[in-house]
């Protein structure tokens, strides 16, 4: 009744006259004063916050200053009030919904409210206090101020004393819509600003969001795990000191734990079941992706040797595990470009789900290595190529991605010419002997099927064996001869299967033995893949292909002569030998085709010719000699017509380096109407980055060697062979003297840091010095003050006596206490 009758009070008018709301507002703004009672003041609060949403700029207007006014007295001393008075002003600077209008308020009054750091300040200060009303609303007002004026906020909270530490108490805070509440206001807070990243981060930012995530269940926790995560990529992303400060705490091994994965793990053991095996929802795979998202930043920030553990997670969860697709994809592409994991190395246990058990039942497979289960993904797909044919783009950006891994590990040339190496038969024989067989090989071998309709799988497959196999060949000379020595055996097709991974309980099926093929029958990889690509043209220059069948037609073709094109690049012995197998016949009536429906296939086949024209220097039946009047009958402007327009078609132009997954109909190339209804929701791979970028870098030394005479030497820039070598050799070494550099570098500023606290703790000491000097100087003027006040009290004593002396002489009277005293003297004689 009291609070009715104050609210009455304070609205009422005089003698109860009507009053509008201006004119209420007003009055109630006047009962801030200080000088009125604390419990009008707290009606006429609570009156203003039920005004404040109808009549916001009212209130706005007339009461800011006196709310203020009031949460600077009252709010430590009256929860309720405070807490009244942060509603209101929360109410009055939203600006997150409404009209435009009511959105230029909010930033009308937040402006007013932080003019000075005085009201920042109080804040980060009024969190310090228990209560939970206050502590909540404050929380509420300081993220609102937060997402309107977040660089002022952020300036104030730098300087405030009580900030830093107000921020830890309120992680810590055991009520969990508070915790929950400033979890929310930090990743507001530490936003673009990695001064204040580093302040809670030394004040234990991370142990607090930490013990968050584990209370909330981990990655199996709702959104407050979320949000904590989030946090803590937030304290991290983009600020080397944070991460280099985390890697030296006892929290990196947490990361590891909370997906389930050991921390020290042997090479050849193999990952536990319960991290290769977990149930899946969208909350945990969101959960998931931000610790891996922080993995991935730890290691790629020129990591120590305790990263090596996020390595083999990744690798792990994307190639032996049954996380989700999108978490496999982010697993690759976090790996570093410099991986130097021992992928041949590492043994996996590949699972695959048993048919129609919904993924609850999961057979395990036999152990592979880490490089071969990462080409079998790339070419065959998820789960032993269970979905081989799939086009969404999920599936293929991580077959796309499996393939990027595979490009990082085979940059050193030692490496891809050990691969390829191994696929070089064997010469202790006196029989000619097949290559060994491999997935890669026999993927990229197989001639396509011409005798019922295309398996998309198969393209797949195939295409992306190309784009693997050009990244084993690309700048290496070496690698490029053993591949010329390359005879793969027999090939039948064996669908989406592979032959890395067989069930571990039935053992591996017999395999069947070929017939011996007689000696003339042999072919080599680069004869193979030139007959492929003429049996390819051939199929998709038939009448009755259908738009659907001649695209696909048309990726079998792009994925060969991509590869083609940068392995004779440079090899004047690849050149010979593809012109040898009939290559020059393949290429010629691709250019000459009459219709505008593709660029991709004319343009590529140019480039193509023109790269065997520059490199043809090898003797033969075909010389420069006998392929420049051909140049001249297709006429060099046609030529480089085709090259254009190649250049600029959307499916070339649209690749970048991380993506290579494009949407299905590429815009610009006629499909029937059924195909287009058919096809929205699929993607298709054309090219990948490291095509595009060696097509762009040579296309105008192919366009000037059309021009060139027979008998002139190469128009390139390029090197010999000899040159690439040694070119390759002295990046290395460049390669190697920049890490070198990078960690002297990281030395010298952990000494000039060292340095620093030296130089502090020298002044520290000296200033302790001055003042222990100063303090001995006031010690010894004490003493001295004291010497001077006894030699004064001897001297009072003496003239006492003599005092007491006199008057006892001249019979006057002393009193008892003096007597007493002189007593106690004459006993102490």
């Amino acid at each position: 009744m009291d609070f009715f009758s104050q609210t009455y009070v304070a609205l009422r008018g005089p003698q109860g006259a009507p009053q509008t709301a201006t004119d209420t507002i007003s009055r109630l703004s006047d009962r801030l004063s200080p000088a009125t009672l604390l419990a009008d003041r707290r009606a006429a609060v609570l009156a203003l916050k039920g005004l404040s949403r109808d009549h916001k700029q009212d209130v706005g207007d007339k009461a800011v200053s006196g709310l203020l006014e009031t949460l600077y007295n009252d709010a430590e001393v009256d929860a309720d009030i405070g807490k009244a008075i942060l509603e209101t002003l929360n109410i009055l600077c939203d600006a997150e919904d409404g009209t435009p209008e009511m959105k230029e308020l909010g930033l009308k009054y937040t402006d007013v409210i932080i003019s000075t750091d005085k009201t920042i300040h109080f804040l980060f200060s009024l969190l310090a206090d228990h209560t939970f009303y206050t502590r909540f609303a404050t929380i509420q007002f300081i993220t609102t101020l937060l997402h309107n004026r977040r660089q002022a906020i952020q300036s104030y909270f730098l300087t405030a004393p009580a900030g830093p530490g107000s921020i830890i108490a309120v992680l810590e805070d055991k009520r969990e819509i508070i915790r929950n509440e400033a979890i929310a206001m930090v990743q507001a807070l530490i936003s673009s600003s990695p001064d204040i990243q580093k302040v809670l981060a030394f004040e234990g930012a991370f142990e607090k969001l930490f013990n968050t995530v584990t209370q909330e269940g981990g990655v199996d926790g709702g959104l407050v795990a979320q949000s904590a995560l989030t946090c803590v990529d937030g304290l991290l992303r983009f600020n080397n000191s944070n991460q280099s400060y985390f890697k030296e705490t006892s929290l990196p091994p947490v990361l590891c734990a909370l997906l389930q994965f050991p921390v020290s793990i042997e090479v050849h053991a193999t990952a536990p079941q319960e991290f290769a095996l977990q149930f899946w929802d969208d909350q945990k795979q969101t959960n998931t992706s931000l610790i891996i998202g922080i993995m991935g930043m730890l290691i790629g920030s020129k990591g120590h040797g305790e990263t090596v553990p996020y390595t083999r997670c990744l690798v792990e969860m994307a190639l032996a595990s049954n996380a989700p697709t999108p978490l496999k994809t982010q697993a690759l592409r976090l790996l570093p470009t410099n991986i130097n994991f021992p992928l041949s190395e590492i043994s996996l246990t590949p699972y695959v789900p048993v048919p129609e058990t919904n993924g609850e039942e999961w057979d395990r497979l036999e152990l592979a290595s880490a490089l071969d289960a990462l080409v079998e993904l790339a070419i065959h797909g998820e789960y032993n190529g269970l979905d081989a044919g799939k086009r969404t783009k999920e599936s293929l950006e991580l077959r796309s991605a499996a393939a990027a891994v595979f490009e990082n590990f085979v940059r050193k040339d030692e490496i891809r010419h050990a691969i390829v190496q191994s696929m070089v038969p064997q010469e202790d024989s006196d029989h000619p002997q097949h290559s060994p067989k491999t997935p890669l090989l026999h993927a990229l071998a197989l001639a396509p099927n011409t005798s019922a309709a295309l398996d998309s799988a198969d393209v797949i497959s195939t295409h992306l064996a190309t784009l693997m196999f050009a990244h084993l060949l690309r700048s290496s000379p070496r690698a490029k001869a053993a591949a010329r020595l390359i005879v793969p055996g027999p090939l039948q097709p064996t669908g989406a299967s592979s032959s890395f991974f067989v069930p571990a309980d039935g053992g591996p099926p017999p395999e069947a033995v070929p017939e011996e093929p007689e000696d003339d029958e042999l072919q080599t990889l680069l004869q193979i893949l030139t007959e492929n690509l003429s049996l390819a043209l051939l199929s998709r220059s038939r009448a009755n292909t259908s738009d659907r069948e001649a695209r696909e037609w048309d990726k079998y073709v792009v994925g060969y002569l991509c590869l083609l094109s940068q392995w004779l690049w440079e090899d004047s012995k690849s050149v010979k030998d593809f012109l040898d197998a009939g290559g020059l016949g393949v290429l010629v009536e691709p250019i000459n085709q009459t219709s505008e429906v593709d660029s991709i296939v004319p343009g590529l086949c140019a480039f193509l010719l023109g790269i065997c024209y520059e490199y043809n220097r090898e003797p033969g039946e075909i010389t420069r000699a006998t392929i420049h009047p051909i140049i001249g009958r297709l006429s060099v402007d046609t030529l480089v017509g085709q090259m254009a327009r190649f250049r600029e078609d959307e499916r070339f132009k649209a690749v970048g380096p991380d993506s290579i997954v494009l949407p299905y109909p590429t815009t610009g190339l006629p499909l029937s109407s059924a195909a287009k209804s058919s096809n929205t929701d699929e993607c298709e791979i054309w090219f990948d980055w490291a095509f595009v970028d060696f097509w762009k870098s040579n296309y105008y030394t192919v366009q000037r060697g059309f021009s060139t005479d027979p008998d002139q030497l190469a128009s390139s820039s390029g090197q010999s062979a000899e040159a690439a070598m040694l070119i390759a050799s002295l990046r290395d070494v460049i390669r190697q003297q920049s890490t070198e550099i990078e960690a002297l570098q990281k030395r010298l500023t952990e000494a000039e840091s060292s340095t620093t606290k030296v130089a502090d703790l020298q002044k520290q000491v000296e200033s302790l010095q001055a003042e222990l000097a100063t303090s001995e100087e006031k010690r010894k003027d004490v003493e001295k003050e004291q010497e001077d006040l006894l030699v004064l009290l001897d001297e009072v004593t003496t003239k006492r006596k003599k005092d007491k002396a006199r008057l006892r002489e001249a019979g006057m009277e002393v009193s008892a206490d003096e007597a007493d005293d002189e007593e106690d003297e004459d006993e102490e004689e």
